[in-house]
């Protein structure tokens, strides 16, 4: 029975730029494709964020997925599993975005989505009848083979991670979603996703969806369908999800404690200079304060870095987020992700810095000239934000103001602390 082994890639220096963040929840690419493997394969699937790889394997075939900061690592396995006469196979982010020097590194590429095409590589393959490039020129659908859950191995206190929705609807200059999915916003079928959602063991549930707010009847349809299972989950949504009470009630009633909202940033230019203009910052407060009269939580997603940001964007910021008592903060510097729009701008400006991928990682490094800052203030500014967020004095005065799910949101804020100190 011939060996394959699934590698999620994440190299060292990758790592150590996550390394203040407390949560950093499992990526189910691989859990997913294992789910639509034909009959006949012995499966194996590391996870580098939570193991090593075991090179006593020797498997016929390697697939191996993998984001820009990861790039350089994943090319090194690759060139020694080859050296070793195993067919490596690429996909994922950074070989959609990048395609030609991907293909450079691996026997097979995958660009865009896998569905349909991975089983037809593997079912060709042991007669040698497989192709160089899958490209998914057409719409698949996403019915059936939910995820192998036993191969996800992180220690990520959840009871499970699934998609209900790929994609999202917005074209965001920054966002690599935009490029990767060009087929637009898919959805998986509500009863299938409610039956993975019933399957896990334990309370706590992550969608790991791009944007579960990007069809309001859709979401309200499948929180309606998770209601009777009685579990808690999180997800990202857009700044919509806080305009739209039906929405909010619905999500709340199925068991939602808290929201990623990519708020962005606090002014008004920056987010319109991104084309993500249906961001309201007026409106910011009051969205806020709705999710939370709904007893949902907010983690608000901040870009600092765009062209119009100046040195006094991470003070405002902060007082911001305070003042409004927001539970939860990510916090990343303007990343311009090869393939993205603001990645062919900057470039054309001659600000890109680097084009070593190691450095794309949005936490440790800042990669490009920004307009109104220097490289070092930008890096500075990220850093106070996220010390002073994580300060004593933050925590009590934004749980304070919103003690929307205290009992969680409090030791998930002072583990966030501890691990900030411990850097």
């Amino acid at each position: 029975m011939p060996k394959l082994l699934l590698i999620t890639a994440s190299s060292d220096e990758i790592r150590r730029a996550r390394s203040t963040r407390f949560l950093n929840f499992q990526q189910i690419t691989m859990p997913y494709l294992a789910a639509r493997v034909p009959a006949g394969w012995q499966v194996f699937h590391v996870d580098e964020e939570a193991e090593a790889i075991d090179w006593s394997l020797n498997p016929e075939v390697v697939g191996m997925t993998f984001h820009t900061p990861s790039a350089y690592h994943a090319y090194g396995l690759a060139a020694r599993f080859r050296l070793r006469g195993a067919c490596v196979v690429m996909g994922g982010p950074h070989v959609t975005l990048l395609p030609e020097e991907a293909a450079r590194h691996a026997d097979v590429i995958f660009v865009g989505e896998a569905e349909g095409l991975w089983e037809e590589f593997l079912a060709g393959f042991p007669s040698g009848n497989y192709r160089r490039i899958y490209r998914q020129d057409t719409v698949r659908s996403l019915e059936g083979a939910p995820a192998d859950h036993s191969l996800c191995h992180r220690d990520d206190f959840t009871s499970g991670i699934l998609f209900a929705t790929r994609g999202c609807p917005n074209r965001c200059d920054f966002c690599a979603v935009a490029a990767m999915y060009r087929h637009g916003f898919r959805k998986r079928p509500v009863h299938e996703v409610a039956a993975e959602y019933a399957s896990f063991d334990g309370k706590v549930v992550i969608f790991w969806d791009d944007n579960i707010a990007g069809d309001r009847a859709y979401a309200i349809e499948l929180f309606r369908a998770l209601r009777p299972h009685r579990k808690w989950w999180s997800s990202q949504a857009s700044v919509h999800a806080g305009r739209d009470d039906e929405f909010l009630e619905t999500a709340a009633r199925s068991g939602c404690k808290q929201l990623f909202i990519g708020l962005e940033s606090i002014s008004q230019r920056s987010v319109e200079g991104v084309h993500k203009g249906f961001n309201q910052v007026e409106e910011y407060a009051r969205i806020v304060n709705r999710i939370h009269v709904h007893g949902i939580a907010v983690q608000a997603g901040i870009v600092f870095g765009f062209d119009q940001d100046t040195p006094e964007i991470f003070q405002d910021t902060l007082d911001f987020l305070e003042e409004v008592g927001v539970q939860n903060a990510t916090f990343n510097i303007l990343t311009p992700y090869p393939g993205t729009t603001l990645f062919r701008r900057l470039d054309e400006a001659g600000r890109i810095l680097t084009r070593d991928w190691r450095k794309y990682n949005a936490r440790a490094d800042v990669v490009y000239q920004p307009a109104r800052m220097s490289p070092e203030q930008l890096l500075a500014g990220y850093r106070y934000a996220n010390e002073r967020f994580y300060s004593l004095a933050s925590i009590a005065k934004r749980l304070k103001r919103s003690p929307v799910q205290i009992w969680w949101t409090l030791p998930l804020n002072l583990a966030y602390a501890a691990q900030l100190r411990r850097r």
